[in-house]
């Protein structure tokens, strides 16, 4: 499916967590788009962005609020990346205050279209205790959320924080992205090149079911969920966004296998072999993935 072309005027665009791998990249996509962008980050970035910077914290309402005066959308990527990092009371309170702050400022300014960062770990992969928690592949937005860790069930509220402004407010569109590793070129071959050369950390890769998106792609989705929502709202929405397909060599029948047999594998996955369904976003924003580590140097 071609990507969809959405006829939006030039944007003011909001971005939270500005300064984060994220971030910058979602900055640089939506000036490369012709948008302009508020950059809002409790930390410096360590290069310029090309654009308006305003260091705050997450928390800080006023000033968020401040920010976002003025713009038309609303790109909401201020996170704690992954647990290990502070105590998990910490991580969880700084992962969901961080998006309530920044809808209610965007909804009292008027904003009526978000992106939202989500994550696969709100399934339970990636950092789940056990190496997958999964019923069936491809998983799909409806599969249940088994998180058993700080970060993942962050994310999960973060998502029901989505869900509850838009019952608030039934003219606005949140998109919660799920995404899987976001990852540069350079850190999808590095990932490829030690599967080849070392044991396998089976367990690891299992919990992520070889799932990662270019960081690219990732900017990239960000851009397309709040101008798709100007040609049609669309609620709010959680939606995958992944590579089409696996970050390993084998196919996923045969590393299932081997190493899952208890995950029922079923049709209707991304025809590049992933196992992750990216249908919805195809649908709803008409994001479809660009890169993959199998590309050409």
């Amino acid at each position: 499916m071609a990507e969809r072309l959405v006829a939006v005027g030039r944007e003011r665009v909001l971005v939270t967590g500005a300064a984060g791998k994220i971030g910058r990249a979602t900055v640089a996509d939506l000036l490369a788009a012709g948008h302009e962008v508020v950059a809002v980050d409790r930390v410096e970035p360590a290069e310029d962005l090309g654009t308006e910077f305003v260091r705050l914290d997450g928390d800080d309402l006023a000033g968020t609020t401040a920010a976002v005066r003025g713009c038309t959308a609303l790109v909401a990527l201020a996170s704690v990346p992954h647990p290990g990092t502070m105590p998990p009371h910490e991580l969880f309170a700084n992962n969901t205050v961080t998006p309530f702050v920044a809808l209610q400022a965007a909804v009292d300014a008027g904003i009526r279209r978000v992106a939202l960062a989500s994550s696969g770990s709100a399934y339970g992969t990636a950092w789940s205790p056990e190496p997958t928690t999964v019923d069936e592949v491809p998983v799909h937005e409806g599969a249940p959320l088994r998180n058993a860790e700080e970060y993942g069930l962050s994310k999960m509220v973060t998502e029901e924080i989505g869900r509850m402004f838009c019952r608030r407010h039934p003219d606005l569109s949140v998109a919660a992205l799920r995404f899987h590793w976001v990852a540069t070129r350079e850190e999808q071959l590095q990932r490829i090149a030690s599967q080849r050369s070392a044991p396998r950390r089976w367990r690891e890769e299992l919990r992520e079911l070889w799932g990662y998106v270019d960081l690219r792609d990732a900017a990239r989705a960000c851009r397309l969920a709040v101008e798709a929502a100007a040609r049609e709202p669309y609620g709010f929405q959680a939606m995958n966004v992944v590579a089409a397909d696996l970050l390993a060599d084998e196919p996923l029948e045969e590393l299932l296998a081997a190493h899952a047999p208890q995950v029922v594998v079923r049709s209707g996955g991304p025809p590049a072999g992933g196992a992750f369904s990216i249908q919805l976003a195809a649908e709803v924003i008409g994001w479809e993935p660009r890169h993959s580590w199998r590309d050409p140097d």
